[in-house]
């Protein structure tokens, strides 16, 4: 489907960013991240036309039906008060919080999107996604997606009593973070699977923008010689995000916090 072009009023932006993961390693360095980041929403609203938050906003996120996990009242206070002064954000789930229904649009006001979309602005062409569970290998972990898709199994995590759910959630999102180790921060070259799946997407579909997160490695690629691929790194060693001010898509970066703060 093709997107609408929207115009982008004069000296506003777009801005991108994804993977805060706030939760981990510790609740003490997650809310120093969940304080720069709202710093950040707090500078970017001063012309921001739309945010997108591009998935793992939290490392682990489930609705049931009476509760949610407890913590990061500063970072959904921001979203809701930049929801109600008309700007809107966009969240997308990633493969840590994939769990999100009804509670945050309802209570914050964000659009959600649980798959890649288009968009268009100023005859821009984007196309915006997490990232998980695209491009070529990973059979394990898509295979893993589509449990964790899967009504019954929601239904069945629901039962568990949240002190134990979100337990045992975190145990397993700390193990693969063990075992993935520095693995995220290599550059891959022409093996970036989210590059290549870009330029399998051009043999079809033309976009001037591919944008991402879920790599955790800030990255600015040309894809051909008409379109970009940019992976917004994240906000746990890089803190980059991207902007858009009606010409130009650049990655950027925000200053790191000092552990103090």
């Amino acid at each position: 489907m093709t997107a609408t072009n929207t115009p982008l009023p004069s000296g506003k932006k777009i801005y991108f960013a994804s993977d805060l993961h706030l939760g981990v390693p510790s609740f003490e360095s997650s809310l120093v991240r969940e304080k720069a980041f709202v710093r950040f929403l707090d500078e970017a609203s001063k012309d921001a036309h739309e945010i997108f938050i591009v998935g793992d906003l939290f490392d682990f996120w489930f609705e049931y039906k009476h509760a949610i996990p407890k913590g990061f009242v500063r970072i959904l206070g921001k979203i809701a008060e930049l929801s109600d002064n008309g700007i809107p954000v966009h969240l997308f789930t990633g493969n840590h919080d994939m769990w999100m229904f009804d509670y945050l649009p309802r209570e914050l006001g964000v659009t959600m999107f649980r798959e890649p979309i288009t968009r268009e602005w100023n005859g821009h062409s984007f196309y915006i996604g997490h990232g998980d569970g695209l491009g070529p290998g990973d059979r394990g972990y898509k295979m893993i997606k589509k449990v964790f898709d899967n009504p019954l199994c929601q239904w069945l995590f629901s039962r568990l009593h949240p002190n134990f759910g979100i337990s045992l959630a975190n145990f397993w999102s700390r193990k693969s973070r063990k075992a993935g180790g520095e693995k995220d921060k290599v550059f891959l070259g022409e093996d970036e699977w989210l590059l290549q799946y870009c330029r399998e997407m051009e043999q079809t579909t033309h976009h001037d923008h591919y944008v991402f997160g879920h790599r955790h490695l800030p990255l600015d690629i040309p894809v051909n010689e008409q379109s970009q691929y940019l992976n917004l790194g994240d906000w746990i060693s890089f803190y980059t995000y991207g902007v858009f001010d009606g010409e130009q898509l650049e990655l950027k970066e925000y200053p790191k916090p000092s552990s103090g703060e």
